[in-house]
């Protein structure tokens, strides 16, 4: 059985990191980190994007800045042919 976050990544999707930036409720000034990490197709990022509507809509931090970084992991590999085949025994 393949893992499906492999499997994710063998279609393009990567691990992607956003470092969220949000105020506290009953304290306006004073801004707390949230690091929140899955695999997301970039540049759209939809699980991203799902996250903050859910965070926007049902908790009561409101957002105050979103940093994203991403990186491929695994890709298909790529072949080619080299003129020259090696052989043993």
């Amino acid at each position: 059985m393949i893992d499906r976050a492999f499997e994710g990544q063998l279609r393009g999707w990567s691990l992607t990191t956003a470092e969220i930036m949000y105020r506290l409720p009953d304290h306006r000034d004073i801004v707390q980190l949230f690091l929140w990490q899955d695999y997301d197709m970039a540049p759209k990022f939809p699980r991203l994007i799902k996250f903050l509507d859910f965070w926007a809509h049902n908790l009561d931090g409101p957002l105050c800045e979103v940093r994203v970084a991403h990186s491929a992991i695994v890709g298909p590999a790529e072949m080619r042919y080299v003129g020259s085949e090696w052989r043993l025994h």
